[in-house]
């Protein structure tokens, strides 16, 4: 048995390799994994198909680590197609080789091939999750990656009694890569998921899929700590627990001012950790654990719910019996309406960073560097001899700053760190858009967007404030932006178009959230600030994977600091070629 550090955690051996070395790893150990790609028939909605998975689960093994840990990853590819792993919040300082985008840090494995990916953990704890980030593989290949606490440091808040991973996705009939294929080839929107999952299963409020339901049961009277993830491809969503509270504790791996709420909302890319505390005393009913869409564009979405089921457990005593609990009454949450931007910009407005001694908020409050970024949909022309499902038969596209990001054939970090930058890269990406405009008022008529692979550069240890703005040129949407190598502070957000003058007189430089995934309002914009201490080439992209596939991408380059803990350390020697 492979047995975690808390029983909730407690993960049978078979499910992935794992072989504790006793070696220290910044006053932790290094921990080892094994992850084999591979197809694994799945069947889901009475619908049996051949998928890409990581040692044959959906969803993928469970890590569990502790801050200061060194982790070593080996993943071999038994499948067809390229892939990489990122592990999506993890800083990798001086460890870019590790972080995973294809073709942004590293080629992807190709068939028959593997590579040990090879971090440590710093100065970081709390939920994270691992994905595929080539193409639309992340569909199926995901799982958590949890981080505790050092031993003997505490939780800031009430020890759980139990702690339980629950990670959202989304299933596909068709095979998604074959969606994303035909959506890039007809310029059109891809085909919609057939449900939503939580831990991999549909639950019964979709079509022949009531034996594949999710549930969680607990005792009376109990704290259990729930680590949400959403892992889902193109949906913020919305979750609640009929009749029980919330109390949010923290937020993309970092601990938050706890606050109660009987429903959350959360992007694809960010993590929120929350507590609840059970009834009591045994209640006589079920309760039913939901999530849905948050929707804000125009395009076609799937409104469908995902259901789960928290069961409390029969007293020993009690005069139930497990029978009868299936004709308990069953008590359903009311969540917000599809578009509720309001409960939207309500609940991320109460997210705040502890901001103690012990957690302090170390918010760049002088700023060496300031970039306006615009965010949102366009079109490309329609090639010769094609017609396109697109608006007035172009083809869709994404950008930031009117650029739609091409990714390269050979790796950016690879280019940079070898001097060979030229015919790959740009180091010239825009800090303001060439041709300012009414971003959120009435829709241009010119939709095409630009195209290129141009990137930003930054001196090591410039502190950065970036303003992001949604764009109205195809229907404002919300866009969950995620930013790798760094955590950073949402200083501010607000609706309609950025006022230089005005805006930042408003913004929260004390007690900012901080996270790495974060929602550019639909119809508005949002300001965050980081500090570039982390040498080596990070991407930052649209976390709905279709605005990505679109180009809705851009990457920084952040240059070698003069001291050693400054620099990127060279590549490994197993990391694959393109």
């Amino acid at each position: 048995m492979c047995v975690s550090p808390f029983p909730s955690l407690a993960v049978p051996a078979f499910l992935f390799s794992m072989v504790i070395f006793p070696q220290l790893a910044l006053g932790g150990i290094t921990r080892h994994y094994h992850f084999d790609i591979k197809y694994e028939n799945v069947t889901r909605l009475c619908h049996t198909k051949s998928m890409v998975t990581v040692n044959g689960q959906f969803p993928g093994p469970r890590i569990v680590a502790r801050e200061g840990d060194r982790l070593l990853i080996k993943v071999v590819n038994h499948v067809q197609n390229n892939i990489s792993i990122h592990w999506h919040g993890i800083r990798q300082l001086q460890t870019g080789w590790a972080d995973g985008p294809a073709y942004v840090t590293q080629c992807p494995i190709q068939t028959g091939q593997s590579f040990v990916y090879n971090y440590t953990i710093v100065g970081q704890r709390g939920t994270l999750f691992w994905h595929a980030h080539v193409s639309w593989l992340r569909s199926t290949v995901y799982g958590p990656l949890i981080i505790l606490p050092k031993h003997g440091v505490p939780y800031p808040f009430t020890k759980p009694y139990k702690e339980v991973p629950i990670i959202f996705g989304e299933w596909w009939n068709a095979d998604p890569e074959a969606v994303i294929s035909q959506a890039l080839q007809t310029g059109g929107g891809p085909n919609v998921s057939d449900a939503y999952t939580i831990n991999g299963l549909p639950g019964p409020l979709y079509n022949c899929s009531a034996k594949d339901t999710f549930k969680l049961k607990v005792k009376p009277g109990k704290t259990y700590l729930l680590r949400l993830i959403n892992a889902a491809l193109n949906d913020e969503l919305f979750f609640s627990i009929a009749n029980h509270t919330l109390t949010v504790v923290e937020a993309d791996a970092v601990y938050v001012k706890p606050f109660e709420i009987n429903t959350i909302l959360i992007t694809p890319g960010q993590t929120t950790n929350v507590l609840i505390k059970t009834k009591s005393h045994y209640p006589n009913a079920t309760f039913f654990v939901t999530a849905r869409p948050y929707v804000t564009g125009l395009g076609t979405f799937d409104n469908s719910t995902v259901a789960g089921i928290l069961e409390y457990e029969v007293p020993t005593n009690s005069l139930h019996s497990a029978a009868s609990v299936k004709k308990l009454p069953l008590f359903k949450p009311i969540l917000p309406a599809l578009n509720d931007t309001s409960f939207a910009t309500n609940f991320t407005s109460k997210l705040r960073s502890l901001a103690s001694a012990k957690f302090p908020a170390n918010v760049p409050q002088k700023v060496d560097r300031h970039f306006f970024f615009t965010v949102g949909l366009g079109t490309n022309p329609c090639q010769k001899n094609q017609t396109c499902q697109g608006p007035n038969g172009t083809m869709f596209a994404a950008s930031v700053n009117n650029i739609s990001f091409t990714l390269p054939t050979t790796a950016l970090l690879q280019a940079h760190f070898f001097g060979q930058s030229q015919g790959v890269y740009s180091p010239y990406f825009p800090s303001s858009p060439f041709i300012p405009f009414n971003y959120t008022g009435t829709p241009l008529n010119n939709t095409m967007v630009g195209d290129g692979t141009e990137l930003v550069v930054l001196p090591f240890n410039t502190s950065v404030e970036l303003v992001m703005q949604d764009t109205s040129i195809l229907g404002a949407e919300s866009h969950p932006l995620h930013l790798h190598g760094f955590n950073f502070f949402v200083v501010g957000q607000g609706f309609g178009n950025f006022d230089p003058n005005k805006d930042p007189a408003k913004f929260n430089l004390v007690d900012p959230v901080e996270r790495n995934t974060v929602g550019v309002p639909s119809g508005g914009w949002v300001a965050i600030r980081f500090r570039a201490d982390n040498p080596g080439v990070w991407f930052m992209h649209c976390h709905l994977e279709i605005h990505t596939s679109w180009g809705l991408k851009m990457a920084w380059l952040v240059l070698d600091g003069k001291l050693p803990n400054q620099k990127l350390l060279p590549p490994p020697k197993d990391l694959p070629k393109c």
